[in-house]
């Protein structure tokens, strides 16, 4: 992978955070393209379980922004 073109620098070479960041950033190009990702039957079946389960309890679970401050991540 550390001789695609358009890497310019070895992805070792950059720090934990830095690294934290590019694979955030490629989510996020990847995330921003995601009707191009079609679901499973078995992933589309999951999403429909949890949005009948949502407003049961609306305030079980967390952001992503809170989720990365938990784990350390927020800048």
């Amino acid at each position: 992978m550390s001789n695609h073109p358009l890497l310019k620098v070895e992805i070792s070479q950059l720090s934990v955070a830095e690294r934290i960041q590019l694979a955030e950033d490629l989510w996020d190009s990847i995330s921003a393209q995601q009707n191009e990702l079609p679901l499973t039957e078995a992933q589309q079946q999951e999403l429909d379980r949890r949005l009948e389960n949502y407003p049961q309890d609306a305030t079980a679970g967390s952001d992503w922004e809170e989720v990365k401050q938990r784990l350390g991540f927020s800048q």
